[in-house]
């Protein structure tokens, strides 16, 4: 079931009213990223405003998942002695069949979900559609009630939860941020035409073409509706001969963890056979009572209705299919959804807004955007129209950017900073101030905690556009600075302690240099009358300071809380600012500790440094050891060229490097993939004039080795773009236009030709008839008004309008799935296709480990897939 927006406190109200203080803790599932790590601070802190106990628990993977399922949450269902409960799920299983993989649909049983109820708030795409239309529990089944859809829940239709919904029952509920309703309307008739279809056994018979028989086919009867009952395992939208292999071990296909493929709608386990009896078709369970002589049979023939419901199926599976190959994107940050519900609530506050605007600015430094996880494109305009979250990211920023000058009012009197004066903030106002500002940050990493210097060098923009991982592009950097006027004594110093003038007057000088060296991005602009846009800063970013204590911006604390996840806590005292390695606890890694297990202390570290200023204090020197990581490793292999140019992408692998440990985290390893991808996309730039791929840079595969566990973490990042991408091809556009204006033409003219071609033929039976009437003999025949030509020449003006509908609805399908991260479904593919021993087990689909002696064969095969829209 999905939640519309609209009705998102709707749960929650339920909840705090249903709630006391011996009701079972509200278990809550939280993905180990910055986003979902936000989210659950700000909802656990409406628990603790209305005292409604809770429980957190970090998640790791698919496997993880499975396993929470079995210890915490079938014991809660009421038929297996618990009392019911809620589950929420941030970030986790959105593209997974909750049901199945927490046991609250075991295979076989009508009762399911026993009064658990599960929320799920989840910004991964695409959706897993037995979620979203279904994942709730059959009422029982009535003479009036025997279909799938008669026995929903009340409050529910077609999926959708209503305003007379009554939460308490169970059931998987889906928050929607708004892509279900505008989106998936086709999704939606498919899924639930299947769930009351008959089962048919299907022996892949060709159904094209058009016989007699099926000349007769018309409309499928009302009455050829199948009986609800037990729900069946569904398949996964890889090609129908997979179910045929479910012999196989499941291990050669994913090693020993949940599938993240996701779902069909499940069909009654039950069927009946398909009769034919006097009052039109109708389905029996017994299959020794055919038709008898006395029950003559109308409608179409068995054999005609069976291809038909064949060729329904088919085309819904086909809709269903398609949406789940469209490739993984990102929609709305799942920390924005929860500060969306604290506001129904009015309870949002300074506190929640920060937790918001970090949680939505970890989402680019990873990269993820509405084409999946990818490398951003850098237009070179001012305002880019695509890049994170196209259009939607823009408005979230700025229903951010409005929600900061209402509750943190600027400060007016002597003494007060002008808003516009486009210095960085690096201090607070008062001991006091706590508030959050807008703040012109320039695409440097870390400034206040680093050198300008470092800054500078660390950065992945700079990375990429002066090439600093060559001397050509080290050069570059230095005669910036001295352009600048800054001496690299002085831009090595702290930042903090650099010279006043200096830095008021750096805003001013890097808008006046940035344009000699294609850095036209590198700070946020401001109109020539002291406002950006009427006052929308739409580059702007935010700082937020906690007295004398610290004053940190959104990049800051993303960048932090990330390494804290990846890394772990690092000593202090290891990782001065000439630190040259990691500490000892980082270096001796136990080979006995699964991976899901290390991580899960690091969540709580970076949990507690979200609300403690100290703690992300004191993991800002682990977050700059990471950076200086990435930086060396893609410096390493850009200069030594150790990128290999395949079919459909480029791969390199990191093993050689002494910081190779750290790239065994995904999170570390796509950050890497994004430098170099980034840095890729410049090269072709400059070598071709403009970016491959229609807008887009090349896809890149990077492997990391795990020695101990003798597997390699793989990583595939897209070419950036995503659906806003295709108006930034301009040329593309103006082709697809007139590509239609012309087809539109085409027709046009086609329609003028048939309408004279018709009246043509009126006009000679006319004067056929004429001459036979005035040879005189014959009778006079019935007035013929050509309507047997008329009928004929709609059927084919019929048919070529399906046919255009059809490209349409292609090119409507090939639009969404536009730049589309595609590396999910090539690596499905590519497990289903060949022995390689894979493991996936991430919530990023993009993300696998392959055995040490099958990557080769993996990526051979990888190679000929298709891995971006």
């Amino acid at each position: 079931m999905y939640l519309p927006r609209e009705l998102i406190s709707k749960l929650y109200l339920h909840l705090q009213a249903t709630r006391h203080p011996l009701s079972p803790p509200v278990l809550v599932l939280v993905a180990l990223e910055p986003d979902a790590l936000c989210a659950c601070r700000i909802l656990t802190r409406l628990f603790k405003h209305d005292y409604i106990p809770h429980k957190i628990q970090p998640v790791a993977g698919y496997a993880d998942l499975e396993r929470i399922g079995q210890e915490l949450v079938s014991p809660m269902m009421e038929t297996r002695g618990g009392a019911g409960g809620v589950v929420v799920c941030l970030g986790v299983g959105g593209m997974a069949d909750l049901g199945s993989a927490l046991g609250l649909e075991p295979e076989g049983e009508e009762n399911t979900f026993g009064g658990v109820e599960v929320w799920v708030a989840d910004s991964h795409r695409p959706w897993n559609l037995s979620n979203v239309f279904g994942g709730f529990p059959l009422e029982p089944e009535t003479e009036d009630a025997t279909t799938f859809s008669a026995r929903t829940p009340r409050g529910v239709k077609a999926g959708q939860i209503e305003h007379n919904y009554k939460p308490g029952k169970g059931g998987i509920i889906v928050m929607d941020d708004g892509d279900i309703e505008e989106h998936l309307v086709k999704e939606k008739g498919a899924y639930l035409a299947l769930l009351d279809m008959p089962e048919i056994e299907d022996d892949g018979e060709d159904l094209g073409g058009s016989s007699d028989e099926e000349s007769e086919v018309g409309e499928l009867p009302s009455s050829a509706v199948p009986r609800a009952g037990q729900k069946r395992k569904s398949w996964d939208f890889e090609d129908d001969s997979d179910e045929d292999d479910d012999d196989r071990p499941r291990q050669k296909r994913r090693s020993n963890s949940s599938t993240p493929i996701p779902d069909s709608p499940r069909r009654p386990a039950q069927r009946g056979l398909i009769s034919l009896r006097d009052d039109g078709p109708v389905f029996s369970s017994d299959p020794a009572d055919p038709p008898t002589a006395a029950q003559p049979i109308k409608g179409p023939s068995a054999r005609t209705l069976r291809r038909r419901l064949l060729r329904l199926r088919r085309e819904n599976e086909t809709i269903l299919r398609d949406y789940y190959r469209l490739g993984t994107a990102y929609s709305e940050p799942i920390s924005s959804m929860m500060y969306s519900l604290a506001s129904e609530l009015g309870r949002e506050d300074n506190d929640l807004l920060w937790l918001t605007i970090v949680g939505v600015t970890s989402m680019e430094l990873y990269g993820r955007s509405s084409a999946g996880i990818a490398a951003p494109v850098r237009t070179g305009e001012a305002r880019p129209a695509s890049g994170w979250l196209g259009m939607r990211g823009a408005r979230i920023r700025q229903l951010l950017r409005d929600e900061v000058r209402r509750l943190n009012p600027p400060e007016i009197g002597r003494g007060a900073v002008p808003e516009n004066s486009g210095i960085i903030p690096t201090t607070a106002r008062s001991p006091d101030d706590t508030s959050i500002r807008l703040s012109p940050e320039p695409k440097f990493l870390l400034i206040r905690h680093w050198s300008l210097y470092d800054s500078m060098l660390h950065s992945p923009y700079l990375f990429s556009r002066l090439k600093t991982w060559s001397e050509t592009g080290l050069k570059r950097l230095h005669k910036l600075l001295a352009k600048m006027g800054v001496s690299l004594v002085q831009c090595k110093q702290s930042y903090t302690h650099m010279d006043m003038t200096l830095k008021r007057e750096l805003r001013s000088k890097l808008l006046k240099y940035a344009s000699l060296y294609n850095l036209d991005e590198l700070v946020p602009t401001i109109d020539t009358d002291g406002k950006d846009r009427g006052g929308a800063k739409d580059s702007w970013g935010f700082v937020r300071s906690w007295g004398w204590r610290a004053t940190l911006s959104a990049q800051d604390v993303g960048v932090v809380i990330g390494a804290l996840l990846e890394v772990g806590q690092n000593s202090p005292e290891a990782s001065s600012s000439n630190n040259d390695g990691p500490s000892q606890d980082l270096m001796e890694m136990s080979t006995a500790t699964a991976p899901s297990e290390e991580w899960l202390p690091r969540f709580w570290a970076a949990y507690d440094a979200l609300e403690d200023i100290e703690s992300l204090k004191a993991g800002l020197p682990t977050a700059q050891f990471l950076h200086k990581a990435i930086f060396t490793t893609g410096t390493t292999i850009l200069k030594k060229k150790q990128i290999s140019h395949l079919r459909a992408f480029r791969m390199c692998v990191v093993k050689d490097s002494p910081d190779s440990q750290l790239f065994n985290h995904p999170g570390a390893l796509t950050k890497l993939a994004l430098w170099i991808g980034e840095a890729l996309a410049e090269q072709e730039k400059d070598a071709t004039g403009r970016l491959a791929l229609g807008g887009r840079g090349t896809p890149l595969v990077v492997a990391s080795l795990d020695e101990k566990r003798g597997v390699y973490v793989v990583v595939g990042t897209g070419g950036g773009g995503g659906p806003d991408t295709i108006f930034l091809d301009k040329e593309a556009q103006k082709k697809k236009v007139k590509e239609r204006e012309e087809k539109a033409r085409v027709r046009e003219e086609a329609r003028k030709v048939k309408e004279r071609m018709r009246e043509e033929k009126k006009a000679a039976k006319r004067r056929e008839r004429e001459q036979r009437r005035k040879q005189g003999g014959e009778d006079e025949e019935e007035e013929d008004d050509g309507s047997e030509l008329d009928s004929e020449d709609d059927d084919e003006d019929s048919e070529d309008e399906d046919e255009d509908d059809g490209e349409d609805e292609e090119d409507e399908t090939r639009e969404r799935g536009y730049g589309l991260n595609r590396f999910g479904t090539a690596f499905q593919d590519v497990v289903a296709e060949t022995n390689a021993r894979v493991r996936i087990d991430s919530f990023e689909h993009c993300v696998v480990e392959v055995k040490k002696e099958d990557l080769s064969g993996f990526l051979e095969s990888l190679s000929m897939k298709a891995v971006v829209g």
